[in-house]
Parts: structure tokens; sequence; C-alpha cells
């Protein structure tokens, strides 16, 4: 891909465009020439130029009549033109058409004078735009930030980045490149090349800007990978894949999350598309800046979010305290610990006493009461390493590591007498409360596992129930 300025030069005369063709090439001028109008048209249509050299011979009012209906087309408006005019040549004419951003040169014209006009006239083509390069960019980056900053997921936002970027620079390759946790890995979670890709693992030995960026933690711009040393090693590969190698130049832009380096923004032209350039760099740095900060935000949120989710999965609605899935991983938890380092661990099994007929008698949400200043008075008993939980009715469960049979009996005596004497209350009356409580302690050849001790523990209150209620048995 040449990165000289692109000519077209426009001709009837064969040795004009010969002379000016050589002399235009020897200055450092890229050059398409083409003869009668029909041609003009199609090299007009087929790519953009960087300027155009137009020769009017007399009675060549066509040239202009075409050209006037490309540029209320949009097709040059933003070519500069430079026209080459016999003497006697009425500049109105280029007028009438609406081609006012041109130059005319009459006839006879010097060479140093034509290489003099062409450099001033590319030099105000490429500030203009730039110019309106810049506005158009700013106008995207507004439209990009906006629509960043009101998403809430960063799914959502990756796939904006890379959707609206594509789109702004007009590329057809972007996507975002998350570091993974196992060494010469990334993970691609968004493409705008191809929307349905979502977390898909790639090997970064193929990709040696994005390895560069996220070891440096800086921004790697290649304009031309086939020269660059960066792709010595894996140039050699190139050929022996499947899908050949149609990339350009690329960008490679870092972004941290949290302090740390997450992942890479990545761009990349092909060969039939302009090389990205330090504009196209600025703007996609300035739509990341503000996307971390998006990002951050969303990330926050879904933690948030999955931290409620999780504390109402493991909750008792009613109670507030840990529901039975979570007792029973950490009971599997504690008898681990236990096995592993020779101790001992004591689960009681509390079920208040004739529950059945406070509810009766005072109805349900009196019951519900009851439930939830049982399991505040029993979270004030524990100590920092014991838990409790609600697995059912009006049964809990509390667990006691590092507790022993005797340990486990001063502490189900204590706490069945404090609950004899709460003052239970449905709001104006007291409800008398008394509880049961069933013990057993690992290890014990009757209870080797959970269930083994869930179930001694059961028995063990089934006989306190029938030893006559408000006591313990182990």
């Amino acid at each position: 891909m040449s990165l000289n300025p692109r000519l077209l030069l426009a001709t009837e005369d064969t040795a004009l465009s010969r002379t000016l063709s050589w002399v235009l090439k020897e200055n450092g001028y890229e050059v398409v020439t083409s003869t009668g109008s029909q041609q003009l048209l199609e090299r007009l249509e087929q790519e953009p130029y960087d300027l155009m050299v137009l020769d009017l011979a007399d009675g060549e009012a066509t040239k202009l009549a075409h050209l006037s209906t490309l540029h209320e087309l949009g097709h040059t408006r933003d070519t500069p033109m430079l026209v080459l005019a016999d003497a006697g040549f009425a500049v109105e004419s280029v007028e009438r058409y609406g081609l006012v951003a041109v130059d005319v040169m009459v006839r006879p014209y010097r060479v140093r004078e034509l290489l003099s006009r062409m450099k001033a006239h590319l030099r105000v083509g490429r500030e203009l735009n730039r110019a309106r390069a810049e506005a158009r960019s700013r106008t995207e980056l507004v439209a990009i930030l906006q629509e960043v900053t009101a998403a809430l997921d960063p799914d959502q936002i990756y796939q904006i980045l890379v959707r609206r970027v594509a789109q702004g620079l007009r590329i057809a390759r972007c996507s975002v490149v998350l570091a993974a946790d196992t060494e010469g890995e990334g993970t691609v979670v968004a493409a705008y090349e191809n929307p349905t890709i979502r977390d898909l693992r790639v090997d970064l030995g193929k990709y040696p800007e994005i390895v560069e960026a996220l070891r440096s933690g800086t921004t790697v711009m290649v304009e031309d990978i086939e020269e660059h040393p960066l792709y010595q090693t894996v140039r050699g590969t190139w050929g022996n894949e499947s899908q050949p190698n149609r990339t350009r130049s690329v960008i490679a832009l870092p972004f941290m999350l949290r302090g740390t380096t997450a992942g890479v923004f990545f761009l990349r032209t092909t060969a039939d598309d302009p090389p990205l350039n330090p504009i196209d760099l600025d703007f996609a740095q300035q739509v990341i800046e503000t996307a971390v900060i998006a990002l951050e935000k969303a990330y926050e949120i879904r933690e948030e979010s999955g931290a409620e989710l999780r504390e109402l999965a493991d909750t008792d609605p009613l109670t507030g305290i840990p529901n039975r899935r979570v007792f029973e991983q950490r009971i599997a938890e504690e008898l681990d610990r236990a096995r592993r380092y020779d101790q001992v661990v004591t689960i009681a099994l509390i079920d208040i006493d004739d529950f059945k007929r406070i509810n009766d008698a005072n109805g349900h949400q009196v019951g519900d009461r009851v439930l939830k200043q049982l399991a505040a008075l029993l979270k004030r008993e524990l100590r920092t390493m014991d838990f409790v939980a609600r697995i059912g009715g009006e049964e809990f469960v509390i667990v006691l590591p590092e507790t022993g049979g005797t340990g486990a009996r001063l502490f189900a005596d204590r706490v069945l007498r404090r609950i004899a004497n709460h003052r239970f209350t449905d709001g104006t009356e007291d409800v008398p409360v008394t509880a049961s409580a069933g013990l057993a302690t690992f290890p014990d050849d009757r209870a080797a596992d959970v269930e083994g001790l869930l179930k001694l523990a059961d028995e063990n209150l089934y006989r306190a129930k029938h030893a006559g209620r408000n006591r313990y048995r182990d």
C-alpha cells in the first residue's frame, strides 16, 4: 500500500500524460491516468484521490459537466482540483458548474509552478480533511460515549465498543481480547467482524502485538505488519494456514481495570483499507478511557447484584440467617477440617416445643415473629467460630467447631434456659416458648459423615421431646 499522494491525471493528450506522469512520479506522487469522460467517471467512482489534475482542451465542457454531477453526488466534494487550460479559458465556465474549489493554470505553464500549486492544494486538502475528520470524530465520540455510559452490563459495553468504533473508523475488524488466566491465551469477548463470538479462547502466539501490549502495558501501532520486526517469528506461519493473512495495519490498545492490565482493544485493517494512523489511535484512546470508567461501574454493579443474589440464595427469607443449603456446605467443611487435624465438632439440633400450638392459638403471624426472635437469640449465643442456620419449619441447627461432648452439653443447657426465660411477644402479650435439642459429636462410630451426624442429632432430639421437652439429649 502506497503512502504517497495519489493523483488522478485526466487528459486526452498522450504526450502530456506521459511527460506529466514521469515528472510527478519522480517527485513522489502516485499517478493514475484516464482518457475520455467515461473513463474519468469510472476512475472517480472506483476509489478516492488526494488531487485531480484535469486537462481541458477546447470543447471539453463535457468533462466539467460530468465533474459537476459527481460533485453534487458527493464523490469529489472533498478532493482539490487543478485545471490545465488553454489561454483565454473562461474561469466562469468552471464556476457555472458549481466547481468553485478548483485552481486554473493557463498554458504555457512551468513544471516548478505546477508542482508548487499541487503541494499547496494537497496541504490545504489534508488540513481540510483533517478538520472534517476531527469534527466527525468528535460527533461520533460523543455518540459512542453516550451509548457506553448508559449501558450497565460489561458484555453489552464490549459489544457497543467494537461496533461503534469499527463503524466510526470504517474498519472491518475490531475486537476486545481479555487476558486469560492461562499464560499465552486470551479470551475474545466481542468482535465486530463476528458478533456471535462470546468468550472465545485464542492462542496469543499468533498475535504478537497483543502479547506485547499486555506485557508492556503500552499501545502497539503497526502500519504495515509485512515489514515490522515484531512479526518476524509468526510471519513464516502465515502461508501454512488455511486462511491467508490479510491484515496490514493494527492497533493493540491495552486497558486497565482495577489497577491491572485487563485486556486489549484490538483494531485491524486489511490490504484494501487505508492503514491505521495516529488520528485513529487518538480516537480509540478517547473511547477506551471513558469506556474503562463505564466498565468499572458495570462490573461493580454486576458484583453487587451477584452478591445480593447469592445472599438471597443462601439466606432464610423469614429469619435472615443461613438456610439448609449453606449449613450443609459449612458442616461438610468442618468435618473435613476435623478429620484433617484430628479435631472434634458438634451440632445441636434445636426445635421449638409445641410450635403448632403457638400457631393455632396466636396465628401464623405470631408464629413467624417467634421464629425471628429465636433466630436473633441464637445468634447472640454464638462464638465467632460457631454457625447457626434454619433448616426447616421451627427447626434450627448450630455448628460448634472444636467442641466436644462436655462443651456442647454446657452450651445446650445455657441456650435452652435462655429460650425458656426469654420474653417472646406478639407485640402486646408474652408468648411462652421452650425448645428441645439433640446433640451429635464427630467423630462417632454412628456418624461418619454429614448425613450420619444429622441422623444422630435428630434421634437425640426425639429422645429429648419424648423425655418431656425443654431439655437436650446426646
